[in-house]
């Protein structure tokens, strides 16, 4: 009976350490996901930003002149 309990406590104790690394991994995870939220945020800005010239800015490269004319 004794046995099966040592077993049994050996098995909570692996779980428990084997839940701690998920963990560690979701936590690791989430953060990288936020950063890349937010790297893809500034992304679509500065496309949107490229997309739509400001007074005097850069349009589309198909609406500017060749230097040639």
């Amino acid at each position: 009976m004794e046995n099966r309990i040592t077993e049994l406590e050996i098995k909570i104790a692996l779980q428990d350490d084997l839940l701690d690394t998920l963990n560690s991994i979701v936590a690791a995870q989430q953060q990288q996901l936020d950063r890349l939220q937010l790297d893809l945020r500034a992304l679509a800005i500065h496309v949107r930003n490229m997309e739509s010239p400001g007074p005097g800015g850069p349009g589309k490269p198909e609406d500017e002149i060749p230097p040639h004319y």
